[in-house]
């Protein structure tokens, strides 16, 4: 491995988080009304086409890093659709 290959894993991996955090706030909040659908549906539709441009390609960094890219997507689209109306949960405190 060469130092443009960490370079592109590296970006991948960081690329990997950007929607970690939307995914666990809304986990644990149990609510979604505050979340584009529109958004995810497109980041869905964005990262299903770089998987096909990375297996053209080939390239591992660009069919691994929107593979878990997409799964946050489809998690995020189940979310909205499960939790769209559910009122926010204020977080809980501890005693």
């Amino acid at each position: 491995m060469n130092g443009v290959d960490i370079l592109g894993y590296s970006a991948g991996f960081i690329t990997t988080l950007t929607f970690l955090p939307q995914v666990i706030k809304t986990y644990k909040e149990k609510s979604a009304r505050d979340i584009s659908l529109n958004m995810f549906l497109i980041a869905a539709i964005n990262e299903t086409m770089w998987i096909v441009y990375g297996f053209l390609k080939p390239d591992m960094v660009i069919i691994l890093t929107n593979m878990v890219v997409l799964a946050m997507s489809l998690t995020m689209i189940y979310f909205k659709l499960r939790y769209n109306n559910a009122p926010l949960q204020e977080p809980k405190q501890e005693v």
